[in-house]
């Protein structure tokens, strides 16, 4: 059965790897219950969708359509066996780490239910920043995981409510396309040929990410 094997959430520690002061890159597991709301747009909104939550570059990350970020222990396992060192939950700025789910194989669009309160829906995978480069310290690290193309997800928050480690993770609605998240994060980043794939969910995603589609299309046909 899939679930959450933590929640995690950071508080504001300097950033020395971008001209923003502050990050919440270093995600910590929480032993009791964390709420969840949808924070608002970014720059102007909460960040996070996890209240306690730091989000320190607020023009690019957090917002209604990045309130949550997923990625699976099962990733994190071999990540460590790959580059020899322990990832605790949340290393890599993730809110929700799980386990039994398949967070890259997700579609957008698709939603989740989580406990008996929340659902989710899947939005986007994370593209790496120059913070999570410096955050992991290792030597070309924006390409190895680039590469592997398991970013793990963006969702946004449908049902507000309470989430803790240990709650049930189910699918609960699956859209009409075949878009998934390492598609749509391959796409934007080493496979443009894919991104004409991207228009069969576009109208789950957001504004950004279409003009994003848009202008990589452009160079493609220039």
């Amino acid at each position: 059965m899939a679930q959450l094997d933590s929640v995690n959430i950071g508080v504001p520690v300097a950033n020395p790897y971008k001209t923003t002061r502050t990050t919440g890159i270093n995600k910590q597991p929480q032993p009791g219950p964390v709420e969840v709301r949808a924070p608002g747009p970014k720059t102007s909104g909460a960040g996070s969708g996890l209240i306690g939550d730091h989000i320190g570059d607020t023009k690019h990350h957090g917002g209604d359509d990045q309130a949550v970020y997923a990625f699976a222990r099962e990733d994190l396992d071999n990540w460590e066996q790959r580059l020899g060192r322990d990832l605790p939950n949340g290393f890599f700025g993730e809110n929700l780490t799980t386990r039994g789910l398949d967070v890259n194989g997700a579609l957008l669009g698709e939603r989740w239910r989580i406990g008996d309160q929340v659902e989710l829906q899947v939005t986007f995978g994370r593209i790496p920043c120059s913070t999570f480069r410096g955050w992991t310290g290792e030597r070309g690290w924006l390409k190895t995981f680039t590469a592997e193309a398991r970013p793990g997800t963006y969702l946004r928050v449908v049902t507000p409510g309470l989430i803790r480690a240990g709650d049930p993770v189910e699918v609960s609605f699956t859209p009409d396309h075949d878009v998934t998240v390492s598609l749509g994060f391959r796409a934007v980043t080493t496979a443009p040929d894919e991104l004409s794939r991207l228009h069969a969910a576009e109208e789950y995603l957001d504004e950004e990410l279409l003009a994003m589609v848009a202008r990589r299309e452009t160079f493609q046909i220039g």
